[in-house]
């Protein structure tokens, strides 16, 4: 077959089916060019699901009558002139593509007229072929209208979802269009049904990268995404990260709540959603997924926006340093996640939680909490003497600090002090008692704690262990006799391949047979008689594919596992003094809300609640 050169029509629809996906694409590119030229108002109007029609009125700056028919011709656009621009360009189209592709595909009508002119300019195009403009009325801005989309492609329309599909596609497309800007109303319309209705915020300032604020993320995501949320600010020279991020109890099944703005742009960025991942790399459990609302600003000559058909994603000229400065900004609002008498970090019951070694905090309505207590045997105080203590179990870091707890009063002692109201410094309050060796239960001046103590302990070493391994000091102590341990080829193998970690870590490791290791310096937090039993948990662990891990990288797993390994497990009494060494440790500690698998650590009851639940004051 000779080359030839193909008619405009079929260029058209071609390049309708890189731009014009679906029905929502359509809604897409329309709105963009709505927001470029100004408007404060948009109405979207739906039937069929996009199919039958799709209408978009705004009252931006309209079109002269003589660039009308140009709006619609191949790469005719506003917005570039040079190749200078379009390395800087700041609006949301560009490319001159959106109309054309699709009035190819559709039957379409636009009308638009400019503040001066006397009355509006349309124009109509079925399948690509444009009529002469003629005189209409209109307000001032651009009404389009796209009927029947892709009648005259059968292929393309057969791969058209239902009704309810393409609707729900563009419910969330017009949510993130919303979420981008602030200072203007946006209104969804299918048949006679409001989806969405967000009203501009009369103070907001155009959105050009900074974030939109509270009132029009309340409207989008509700009241419950703020309230479980971190304010996020953080700038490092001409780069600027806001938004909210949810805490890491809130995160969801599905990545159905994450949204990203690049200078006012939806963006599904690889790497910017990367970053977050990281961020949250050791305070969610595998599977879930956090929530946030994140805007980037940026120069615009730091970004690529020409990067994909859709403009979903783009490209950073330094995209190591964008992707490390927003993992960082992440990383450390979460940090600031420790206990507070302010928040109480609420309490997560989601299947994967159960996974863990024990069961999550359940439900916060104080009625379910009520019923878990009074389901469960007498309270039981742990008031052993302070010259029968022992510390034997306990891992060093922790041991040193009750010691420290135990010397200075008897257990007695500390018993009958915890019914005073604590410090207000305090925000875990003070320890009354144990409930089966597994929760601690505390009292501050807000009600009372219940405390995870593996959850919490498993945070407070794994924290330390991350500082000292960064520092490359983790304390450890040589062995007078190498401890052998019997392993399967396979594992050996495994632990001799990452040799420097181990040893890294506090560990010197030796082969001494094709089965048999030699463990000759430890941690000074394992005791010498666990060192078998926590290095085979470990290698079982260890052994699980890294992806399926809730933490990323090697170094993490390693200090992740250890630490889980190594703090106090269940059935381990405690006494009073030690309790509280623990809660002290905890709200000095980073991430404290959670244990790194992203399970919570502790929940309050406030004396609101209690006094509901004992019906007191009615």
């Amino acid at each position: 077959m000779p080359i030839r050169v193909l008619p405009d029509v079929l260029i058209d629809q071609i390049a309708a089916g890189e731009v014009i996906e679906r029905p929502a694409s359509v809604v897409k590119e329309l709105v963009e060019n709505s927001l470029d030229a100004g408007a404060r108002r948009i109405e979207i109007e739906i039937e069929g699901g996009g199919v039958g029609l799709v209408r978009v009125r705004d009252d931006g700056a309209g079109l002269p009558a003589q660039d009308l028919p140009l709006a619609l011709a191949r790469h005719a656009t506003s917005k570039i002139a040079s190749l200078d621009e379009l390395e800087c360009v700041a609006t949301l189209g560009f490319r001159g593509e959106a109309l054309p592709s699709i009035a190819a595909v559709s039957r379409f009508r636009m009308a638009s007229r400019t503040a001066d002119a006397a009355h509006g300019i349309e124009i109509t195009v079925e399948a690509g072929a444009p009529r002469p403009p003629r005189p209409c009325a209109q307000s001032p801005g651009t009404v389009v209208e796209v009927r029947d989309l892709f009648f005259n492609v059968p292929a393309r329309r057969k791969f058209v979802r239902s009704v309810a599909t393409e609707t729900g596609h563009i419910a969330r497309l017009t949510e993130r269009l919303a979420l981008s800007r602030a200072e203007v109303s946006f209104r969804l319309r299918s048949g006679e049904r409001v989806l969405l209705d967000a009203r501009a915020e009369p103070d907001a300032a155009p959105a050009s990268g900074a974030d939109v604020g509270a009132a029009r993320v309340r409207s989008i995501l509700g009241e419950e995404f703020l309230a479980r949320a971190l304010r996020i600010e953080h700038t490092a020279g001409p780069v600027t990260l806001g938004g909210w991020i949810g805490l890491p109890t809130a995160s969801r099944a599905q990545p159905d709540e994450q949204y990203w703005f690049v200078n006012g742009r939806s963006v599904r960025d690889r790497l910017l959603m990367n970053a977050v991942r990281l961020g949250y790399r050791d305070v969610l459990y595998h599977g879930r997924y956090p929530a946030y609302v994140l805007y980037l600003s940026i120069d615009p000559r730091w970004v690529d926006v020409n990067a994909h058909p859709t403009k979903l994603e783009v490209r950073f000229r330094d995209a190591r340093q964008i992707h490390d400065f927003a993992m960082r900004a992440v990383e450390q609002a979460l940090a600031a996640t420790r206990p507070s008498a302010d928040v109480a970090p609420p309490a997560a019951s989601p299947a994967d939680a159960r996974a863990a070694e024990h069961p999550g905090a359940g439900s916060r309505s104080p009625w379910a909490l009520a019923s878990a207590v009074r389901d469960q045997p007498p309270l039981f105080f742990d008031r052993r003497g302070s010259g029968s203590l022992e510390l034997e179990g306990v891992p060093g870091p922790v041991a040193g600090v009750w010691r420290g707890a135990l010397a200075a009063g008897d257990s007695d002692g500390a018993a009958a002090r915890v019914f005073d109201a604590p410090p207000d410094d305090r925000p875990l309050g003070t320890a009354l008692a144990q409930v089966h060796g597994i929760y601690i239960v505390a009292q501050s001046r807000e009600g009372l704690i219940l405390i995870d103590m593996h959850a919490a302990h498993e945070r407070v070493l794994y924290e330390q262990l991350k500082s000292q391994y960064e520092a490359a000091s983790v304390p450890s102590q040589q062995l007078l006799e190498p401890i052998l341990v019997r392993l399967k080829p396979h594992e050996l193998d495994a632990v001799l391949e990452h040799r420097a970690e181990w040893e890294r870590a506090g560990f010197e490791v030796s082969s001494i047979g094709p089965e048999q290791l030699a463990v000759r310096r430890v941690p000074a937090l394992i005791g010498g008689r666990e060192v078998g039993t926590v290095l085979r948990a470990m290698l079982a662990d260890l052994e699980l594919d890294a992806a399926a891990h809730h933490l990323d990288g090697a170094a993490d797993r390693f200090l992740g596992t250890l630490a889980c390994r190594t703090a106090i497990h269940a059935h381990r009494r405690l006494t009073l003094p030690e309790m509280d060494a623990l809660l002290r440790q905890m709200e000095a500690t980073e991430r404290a809300n959670q244990c790194n698998h992203g399970r919570p650590t502790w929940a309050r009851l406030t004396l609101a609640e209690l006094d509901q639940l004992f019906l007191r004051g009615r």
